[in-house]
């Protein structure tokens, strides 16, 4: 399942009560911004205990549509990964640390 920004910002109401919903919503917005702006600067971004962002560029090609077999031109294209952090990795495991 994944989690989609309402149930955050639920999440987030629900652990910091003394906090209005209207500054947890800008607050979150302003987050997710900055990542896109940084991401979209072809920067990494960096969260500790939780991963790593960051972008590669994917060259253009030359792909082949699978329907009719009509060869298209792909153009260059950005690409976002995600590397976990072994804190992250631990916990999600189970792992003792």
């Amino acid at each position: 399942m994944a989690i989609v920004k309402s149930k955050l910002l639920k999440q987030l109401s629900r652990n910091y009560p003394n906090f209005l919903k209207k500054d947890l919503e800008k607050f979150t917005n302003i987050i997710l911004s900055e990542i896109k702006k940084t991401l979209k600067r072809g920067e990494r971004i960096e969260l500790r205990g939780f991963g790593v962002f960051y972008t590669n560029i994917q060259k253009s090609r030359i792909s082949r549509n699978p329907k009719t077999g009509e060869k298209v031109n792909t153009p260059e294209k950005k690409t976002i990964h995600f590397k976990m952090a072994k804190e992250m990795f631990k916990k999600l495991n189970n792992e003792d640390e």
